[in-house]
């Protein structure tokens, strides 16, 4: 068994839990309250730039010219693509770049851009990744989801575009490749090393269901 498909067989209840969760089932069935997206928006903006940081490490940490462009060109889009599509979402809801700009982390963002970039300044390639990975992952996970289950999720006046580019197959490949080196990485590694990178990967899929929540419910910090 491939270790990624270890790491899928032991996050399932975690990850079943997240596409239960009322922010995600919302989305889909279009119910989502706005000022739960726009809390999302601005709070997804600010963990963007930190998440950014993380390929920086992995080009760091990378052992080949190949896969550290392929960390670089990730950086790339995320800073320059990603976060350029995000900034004209938002606006669509009303919230300006400044106010993307302002945005200060909420207390679960904060603890889950610092556990990955902890683990990324201090553990190996591997353990990056699989730190990093469930975001991206599950991600596409939801997104598939999403537009399969829901009738007219992706053409939702509101909310179809963020099924749209997270169910896309551009977007499945990104994950695709980081699941593929994990997996090469990860080839005759002793268990007890295997166990480090499993606690890490569930580790950041439980930080994600906490994120659904924070933006669902508020979860700032108290005054």
């Amino acid at each position: 068994m491939k270790f990624s498909q270890r790491l899928f067989e032991k996050v399932k209840g975690i990850w079943e839990k997240t596409h239960q969760h009322p922010f995600v089932v919302g989305m889909g069935n279009g119910d989502l309250p706005v000022e739960s997206f726009i809390r999302y928006m601005k709070q997804d903006y600010v963990f963007l730039i930190d998440y950014s940081k993380l390929f920086a490490f992995g080009a760091v940490k990378a052992r080949d010219i190949e896969t550290m462009a392929a960390f670089a060109k990730l950086l790339d889009e995320t800073l320059h693509v990603e976060m350029d599509l995000h900034r004209q979402y938002a606006e669509k809801f009303g919230i300006t770049h400044q106010q993307l700009e302002e945005t200060k982390p909420a207390p679960i963002n904060l603890a889950y851009t610092r556990y990955m970039l902890n683990v990324a300044q201090n553990g190996s390639l591997e353990e990056l990744i699989s730190a990093l990975l469930p975001c991206m992952w599950s991600y596409w996970e939801i997104g598939k989801m999403l537009a399969k289950e829901y009738h007219g999720a992706s053409s939702h006046y509101q909310y179809g575009e963020w099924v749209k580019m997270y169910s896309s197959a551009e977007f499945g490949r990104l994950a695709e490749w980081l699941i593929d080196l994990l997996d090469q990485l990860t080839l005759g590694k002793p268990e007890r090393e295997l166990a480090i990178l499993e606690e890490h990967f569930l580790t950041t899929s439980r930080f994600e269901y906490m994120f659904w929540d924070m933006v669902y419910q508020g979860g700032e910090w108290p005054v």
